[in-house]
Formats: C-alpha cells, structure tokens, sequence
C-alpha cells in the first residue's frame, strides 16, 4: 500500500504542501484566494521571501488611517488590499510566507471560528520554536516575550477556512516608518512604535530551520505531500475573479489628501 492509501486508512487528512521562493506577494495572494474557494484540497504554502516590498492591507482596512501616503507616494511602494481581515503589513525579500488551507473537518475539535482556528495555529507553532525563544500566541499574534514577529490573517467560508501568517525573519528600519500607529492595536503593545513594538526572528533561528521545523510540525498533523507549482492548473488563475487587489494610483492619491 503507497503512503497516501495507508493515509487515508488511517484516516489521517491529506495535505498538498507548495514550497516557493521570491513570488510576488500579490501572485501568492491571488493564488491563496483561489486555492480557498475551488479546490477541495487541504493546502500548505511557503513563500520564502517575496521579490520586492509592498504593504499589504487587511479587506476592510482604511488606507488613510494606516500608511504614511506622501511617504508611499514618493518610494512608489504599492500598496495591496487581501481577500481576508487581520492588520497591515510591509513585506519584503526577508519576509517569510506560511498559509495553511483547510477543510472544516480536517483539524480535529476546531471549530471553524476565528479564536480556535487561532488557538490551534498557535499550538502548531509552538512545536516549531519549542526550545528556541520565549514564544506565545497573545491576542493575534506571534510574540517572543512582548515583541511581535508574525502577524496572521483568516477568513473562513461554508466550508473551508485559511489562516496565513507574515512571519518577519528580518526588516529595514525604513519598511516601518510607511506604517501609522493604528487606532486600533493589541493591548500588549501599549502604544509602543514599530521598531520597539517588533522583533527579527533571525535574532532566534536560521531561515532555513524555521522551514524545516515548520514543515515538520505540519507532518505530525497531516499526511504532507509536496507537489510542484506547476503541477496546480494554473490556467484557471485568470478566469477567477478575485478580491484581492492592487490599490490605483489615484486611490492612493485620494488618502494622501485626506491626510493633509
């Protein structure tokens, strides 16, 4: 019997792991959003590093009241709006990219709610930084002590849930200051700015471990079968339409006066 027969007996769920490096964010985002809604498979997706910086922003997210748009305007920084919630971020080649796609029965006792989804996504990733750091899941996101490192997103349909997680392996002092001290920020952070608010997980593990343990941790949940980028049916990317999108010049520049 092949591994996936003895996997399926076993009653262990399947998941199609996608290792990619240096896609740009908004392609992987794209890709994310129809992996969700067509298929019925379970996905993992490893994005290490993206090719060029970009923000990204939660679906409901005021352009105004998060980004210094002059700032943005002036660097030509573009600016992406996601299919799910969750807070803004600015991502780069030193950003590291894992999303996990589920079906509602694949992860035994979670609930397809926000809290448990994110209560079990913090327990898988303190299997990975076990014996590394301080780590802890407060309110939404991934912390060594008080220092934020990952910042996570979810959206949940009839079906199917993903949650996918910015972790930052490394920043620039300059990617932070495009980003305003949002209105509404985790209790944790206490009005601390960006660059004592986060911290580098290079300072606590290799990049490349960080994958391995990773990739490992979702081994002792799932049966993980790694498949190509190619081997997804690319084609049907440009007949689905999706939500996620690139903010126009001119939207930008509307929050920029709004600012003023």
């Amino acid at each position: 019997m092949t591994m996936l027969g003895k996997a399926r007996e076993a009653g262990i769920p399947l998941m199609k792991l996608v290792r990619l490096r240096g896609m740009p964010i908004l392609e992987q985002l794209r890709l994310e959003e129809r992996l969700l809604r067509t298929s019925s498979d379970n996905w993992c997706l490893i994005n290490d590093g993206t090719n060029s910086p970009a923000i990204v922003m939660g679906l409901s997210g005021k352009l105004s009241e998060l980004v210094e748009v002059k700032p943005v305007l002036r660097d030509h920084i573009p600016v992406i709006r996601r299919f799910t919630g969750g807070g803004t971020v600015v991502v780069d080649h030193d950003t590291i990219f894992v999303t996990l796609i589920c079906n509602k029965d694949a992860v035994p006792n979670v609930q397809p709610f926000p809290r448990p989804i994110m209560s079990w996504s913090g327990l898988l990733y303190s299997k990975v930084f076990e014996g590394l750091a301080d780590f802890h899941l407060r309110e939404n996101d991934y912390v060594f002590g008080d220092r934020k490192f990952g910042g996570n997103a979810q959206s949940i349909t009839k079906h199917r849930w993903i949650h996918h997680t910015s972790f930052l392996w490394d920043y620039g002092g300059q990617n932070m200051s495009y980003l305003k001290l949002p209105a509404k920020a985790p209790k944790y952070r206490s009005t601390r700015d960006h660059m004592d608010f986060v911290c580098r997980m290079k300072e606590h593990i290799p990049r490349s471990e960080f994958i391995e343990r990773t990739i490992k941790a979702i081994g002792a949940e799932f049966s993980v079968i790694p498949i190509s980028l190619e081997s997804i049916n690319i084609h049907s990317v440009s007949e689905y339409v999706h939500s996620t999108r690139l903010l126009t010049d001119q939207e930008i520049q509307e929050a920029s006066i709004i600012q003023t």
